[in-house]
C-alpha cells in the first residue's frame, strides 16, 4: 500500500497473488516492479510465495526493489 498519493488518481494493480493500492505515480510504478521482479526471481529459484523462508523473501525483496 502507498501512501503518498496528493494527486487524487486512484492506483490499484493486481495479479493472481497479489494488490497493489495507492501511492503517487513513482511510488505505485516502484511497488509493481519489485512484485514483478520477486515473482520473477521466486520462480527462477522454482519457489512460491506461500511456502519460501521469510528471510529468503526478504532478501529477494531486497535485490529486487529499484534503487
Amino acid at each position: 500500500m502507498g501512501l503518498d498519493n496528493d494527486d487524487g488518481h486512484k492506483r490499484i494493480t493486481t495479479g493472481e497473488k497479489f494488490a497493489l493500492v495507492g501511492g503517487s505515480q513513482e511510488t505505485h510504478e516502484r511497488m509493481t516492479e519489485t512484485v514483478v521482479k520477486t515473482f520473477e526471481e521466486l520462480k527462477k529459484r522454482d519457489k512460491y510465495l506461500e511456502s519460501v523462508d521469510r528471510r529468503e523473501l526478504a532478501e529477494i525483496l531486497h535485490k529486487s526493489t529499484p534503487q
